[in-house]
């Protein structure tokens, strides 16, 4: 497996090309329609989010094993992996077309949960929403319903992403994503010209995923692969399954517990204040989560290598990835979340809008609640490598707390919109230090080698 700098530069070039895409088209959804109806979109990213859970853990659990498999192991275990040499890196395609079996048979049962859930509870959940809603509701009913089908098409084809990351093909994934949002800002902006609203652009997502959806397709599946499968014989699936389960159902937890720490402000949120407070929290939040997009590009382009070089028991390549990680992490917050404090709201001003961010004090504390998440999310990483989630239970907690404090904040104090930041960030402060400190101690990482990195910074990327 080959990760160059190529890849890397791929991976800012389709995180730069999302941000450009979100920041062309969000003046025409702040500009044309009303804060209201920008709340009930907030409330779809936050649905669309919560589909993205039921994963459940198995797309990060599959990507890694798909990369072990392609380093050449013969045997999936539950915890570790097979050590290996890098002369030992032939494809058992046995092994690999299990895998591949394996994870359609997850992701088709996922696929009509989902559907099932978003049809029944999410539709209840709509129709509280307008009940005070002013705008056109049968405009918000339709977009819904496509917004169930692609979330449904999403998870059933979620395996490709695993397929195409566990392979190495970083550069490639990233091409696609940049003419997918291509795709996906054309449709948008001539939808909403032409007076759809949210049916404008739940359905320019749709096309965005379907093409994404069919490009990767074709991406993974080389002829040599499709002829390599075709004469193999798959091994049991409920044997593959044994051996991932376990430990993706612990990273299931921890998605779990992230999505309540982020996300449940939101939900709980817009039962006690307006929609228009959650639309001025969402339009604040996607800025943030653009952010925490770009400070994690570094890690994850490497992710794949970083799988790959623990079956090889490299660590020295990981520390100076992790260390490398850590500060881009660190100044892309720093750098950015100055501008979005500077200039926030005055460029929200300039381009019309009818909905602006929070407050400067609530920007500040904001952000350095979703630094601290991002760096324990990046040591989370690399603990995940090691085929271990020692991190699920604790996760977990800090999702049922923030709950806890949501409810206790917004029914005994007038924080408000303070509730739903600062619920998270005292709920998450465990986590915050612990597991960056454990891969600390994992990769003997030194001040020394901090310095040696740090004098070296032009060449980080």
């Amino acid at each position: 497996m080959q990760i160059s700098r190529k890849d890397l530069y791929w991976s800012y070039a389709a995180t730069f090309f999302k941000v450009a895409t979100s920041v062309i088209i969000l003046p025409f959804i702040l500009r044309l329609l009303p804060s209201e109806t920008v709340g009930i979109w907030t409330v779809y990213m936050t649905v669309s989010t919560f589909s993205y859970l039921l994963d459940f853990g198995f797309n990060p659990t599959f990507t890694r094993n798909v990369t072990y498999v392609l380093s050449g192991v013969r045997s999936l275990k539950k915890e570790g992996f097979e050590i290996l040499s890098e002369q030992e890196n032939s494809i058992d395609f046995n092994l690999l077309r299990g895998l591949i079996q394996s994870m359609r048979w997850i992701y088709l049962r996922l696929s009509i949960i989902l559907f099932i859930i978003l049809s029944l509870f999410g539709t209840y959940y709509i129709y509280s929403l307008l009940q005070t809603y002013s705008g056109d509701r049968k405009e918000v009913y339709i977009s819904w319903f496509i917004l169930i089908l692609i979330n449904s098409y999403y998870i059933y084809t979620l395996y490709y992403e695993s397929l195409l990351l566990g392979r190495g093909l970083v550069k490639r994934s990233k091409q696609i994503v940049v003419f997918a949002q291509s795709a996906y800002l054309i449709t948008a902006i001539i939808l909403i010209l032409n007076g759809l609203g949210l049916i404008a652009i739940v359905s320019a997502q749709a096309v965005s995923v379907i093409i994404n959806r069919w490009f990767s397709y074709k991406a993974f599946f080389s002829t040599e692969i499709k002829n390599s499968l075709k004469i193999t014989s798959c091994p049991p699936i409920k044997n593959i399954l044994k051996a991932i389960y376990p430990n993706a159902v612990k990273i299931g937890l921890t998605i779990l517990g992230g999505f309540l720490v982020q996300r449940s402000a939101i939900i709980i949120g817009s039962i006690y204040l307006s929609l228009s407070d959650i639309a001025s929290y969402g339009i604040t939040f996607q800025l943030i989560l653009i952010i925490s997009g770009l400070s994690t590009i570094y890690s994850s382009t490497y992710q794949p290598k970083i799988s790959q070089q623990i079956v090889y028991n490299n660590y020295d390549f990981i520390k100076g990835i992790f260390i490398k990680s850590q500060i881009i992490l660190f100044l892309s917050y720093f750098i950015c979340g100055l501008g979005i404090i500077a200039f926030g709201d005055e460029i929200l001003r300039l381009i019309g809008s009818r909905t602006y961010l929070l407050s400067k004090s609530l920007i500040f504390i904001f952000l350095i609640v979703s630094m601290l998440e991002s760096n324990q999310s990046l040591a989370g990483t690399i603990l995940l490598s090691k085929n271990e989630v020692p991190f699920f239970k604790a996760s977990l907690t800090a999702g049922l707390i923030t709950i806890i404090l949501l409810f206790i904040f917004f029914e005994t104090t007038e924080l408000k919109l303070w509730s739903m930041i600062l619920a998270q960030g005292i709920a998450n402060l465990y986590n915050n230090w612990k597991w960056p400190c454990k891969v600390y101690r994992l990769l003997n990482i030194s001040l020394k080698d901090i310095q040696k990195i740090i004098l070296n910074f032009r060449n980080i990327i």
